[in-house]
């Protein structure tokens, strides 16, 4: 976004977190990113999600400079009083228009004060940019902000997909075994222990089994999918590749799978489709929040209840079709999601 908001030719300058999650509440193994930072982008490492000091300082830094827009995500309530704070002093200025990029306004785990801390965050904000229906109606619901709803674009800053043959060699996996991906972080509302049971079904049967690449960092108890997988006895059907995926492997994963699975209990949208079709990856996904809406079923992909056995069906299904045809598909519904509308967007909102 960044980036294609450089090449409309404004200026653009990112503040980040110094310090995102205290350790005691962060289920990963880090949360500092060990990647190269990306070229030509301006940032700055300075927010620190729990020291109001520290808000005060940034908000009023960001205040002096006045910006004309001042685009803040959120996904998390916990996020609230730091972000909500710093938003208050920025518009202090009267000059600035602040922007809200919604992933979740209401989260995926709840907690008591949830909605507190969501109000007390989207008061100052000017207006809204949501990326599903879903959290387009929770978002009208807790303001008076104007709302729009513009799919998440595509996902292009992991470089351009590889051949196949060269993902696999690079990986270590087999040129000629069929592979599907689960990828991203491993939490529970993702369903990996859905798609485990599925893989389950399909190995009962008999089927032509493809091997199913795990690649992501466990966000929670990764024993209780250790316990799982050992009980189901699919240890020879899986590839678990479960530490953080560095920036420069990700398009080997993408390109590396015959097809990528989403098989979430719960969502709003996923940021894994448009990288699964900047990659020209088809998808299974569950019908849950606004997934569907963006992966026509039998075209870019298939859409399956959530629920073991219609995702094995799915797995099948998929591996029945004409690959050829849904790539050429997944190529025809890529052309959405470009950057400049959702730039275009923003801009519309803040009126500027």
């Amino acid at each position: 976004m960044a980036l294609q908001f450089q090449k409309e030719a404004d200026e653009v300058k990112i503040y980040t977190f110094s310090l995102q999650y205290p350790s005691f509440l962060f289920p990963g193994k880090t949360q500092y990113s060990l990647g190269i930072p990306p070229k030509g982008v301006d940032i700055k490492v300075a927010v620190n999600s729990v020291n109001p000091v520290n808000w005060l300082m940034v908000g009023n830094e960001i205040k002096k400079l006045c910006p004309d827009i001042v685009i803040i995500r959120y996904w998390m309530p916990f996020m609230g009083p730091c972000l909500g704070t710093i938003s208050r002093i920025i518009k202090r200025n009267k000059h600035t228009k602040l922007v809200c990029l919604v992933d979740n306004l209401i989260p995926h785990e709840k907690r008591m004060g949830d909605e507190m801390l969501t109000r007390y965050f989207v008061k100052p904000f000017d207006g809204f940019i949501t990326m599903s229906q879903t959290v387009m109606n929770d978002t009208e619901k807790v303001t008076n902000a104007p709302v729009v709803l513009h799919e998440h674009p595509l996902i292009d800053n992991f470089g351009d997909p590889v051949s196949k043959q060269e993902a696999r060699k690079y990986l270590g996996l087999e040129p000629d075994e069929k592979y599907i991906l689960f990828f991203g972080f491993i939490r529970k509302y993702k369903g990996l222990d859905l798609l485990l049971d599925a893989i389950k079904i399909l190995k009962d049967r008999n089927a032509s089994l493809p091997k199913l690449i795990i690649a992501g960092e466990f966000y929670g108890n990764a024993e209780a999918y250790h316990e799982q997988i050992k009980t189901l006895g699919i240890e020879d059907a899986l590839v678990l590749r479960t530490d953080f995926i560095p920036n420069e492997e990700v398009k080997y994963y993408l390109s590396a799978c015959d097809f990528l699975i989403q098989p979430y209990r719960d969502a709003t949208q996923s940021g894994v489709t448009p990288l699964a079709y900047h990659f020209e990856k088809p998808m299974l996904v569950t019908n849950v929040g606004g997934l569907a809406d963006i992966v026509p079923d039998g075209k870019a992909g298939v859409v399956t209840e959530a629920e073991p056995a219609a995702i094995a069906a799915g797995i099948e299904r998929l591996y029945t079709m004409d690959e050829a045809l849904l790539i050429a598909n997944v190529k025809q519904e890529k052309e959405k999601f470009s950057w400049e509308s959702f730039t275009d967007a923003i801009r519309k909102l803040a009126d500027f």
